[in-house]
Order: structure tokens, then sequence, then C-alpha cells
């Protein structure tokens, strides 16, 4: 157990701030947003995805802001999705910072009487940035734990 430590207000904010980014990252997802959801990154960013967290290859990679828009937009393809943030880790060193997030991602499909979700169980592993005094994401790792799949009977 860490001993409790004094935080300055500063550290507080940037805490918060980023926080802040990581939630507003998921509800641009669910709400559809892909341009908001794009302008949290630096244009220069690098976000890999591994749809399998033990592979030491990404599946898909990223080199801009530009280039995230066929990944934010394929979420068009669900009817609906929830992204629920839990705990999160986040080290501070300035205007940088890392980060590990959890989140459950579900993803609800319907066609015609069939109604199916799909829960991806997800690590992000992330480099920030502070630019202006806001914060950004640098780099991004999506990293998937597992997948479920399942029909939902309501």
């Amino acid at each position: 157990m860490e001993a409790v430590q004094k935080l300055s207000l500063e550290e507080i904010a940037d805490r918060h701030a980023i926080r802040e980014l990581i939630d507003a990252y998921a509800f641009c997802a669910d709400t559809r947003d892909a341009q908001g959801q794009m302008a949290l990154f630096t244009e220069d960013t690098l976000f890999r995805v591994y749809m399998d967290e033990r592979q030491a290859e990404p599946s898909q990679i990223v080199n801009s802001r530009e280039e995230l828009a066929p990944i934010f937009e394929n979420l068009n393809t669900y009817t609906s999705t929830m992204h629920f943030n839990g705990q999160s880790k986040i080290t501070l060193s300035g205007d940088t910072a890392t980060g590990i997030t959890y989140c459950f991602a579900e993803h609800l499909t319907i066609d015609g009487d069939n109604k199916n979700l799909m829960v991806a169980a997800i690590r992000y592993y992330d480099e920030f940035i502070k630019i202006n005094n806001v914060w950004f994401f640098k780099g991004r790792d999506l990293k998937v734990a597992w997948v479920e799949t399942k029909p939902l009977n309501s």
C-alpha cells in the first residue's frame, strides 16, 4: 500500500484533465463523434491495436490523427456501444504522462430479430502530452484481453 502523498493543485488539475480526456474518448465513441474523438489526439499520434494482448506485434498501426477516422467510424457498424472505463493509473512527469486504463466495451448488433452483444475487455496503455495547457493522447495502445459474444433475449 502506498503512503498518502500531498498533491499540488497543478497535479490535481492535470490528473483531472487526463481522466476527462480518457472519458471523452469513450463518450465520443458511444455518441459516434469521430471528429471529436480524433481531436483528442496529437496530429502525429501513434495508435496501435492489439486484438490479442499477448501478441508482440499490433494488428493495426496508425501514425497520425487523420488516419484514425476509419477506426472510429467503424463503430457505426454497431447499433449501439457502451464503453465503461474502470480503474486507471497515471504517472505524471511535467507536461507528459503515461497511464493504463481498464475498459469494458459493449457492442450491440441488431439484425432483424437477432440481437447480439459483443463485450471486449480492454486495457489502454497511453502516452499523454500537455500542449498549450490542454492534455492530448500522444500514443495509445488498445490491447484486447478477451472478447465475449452472446445473443440477447430481450
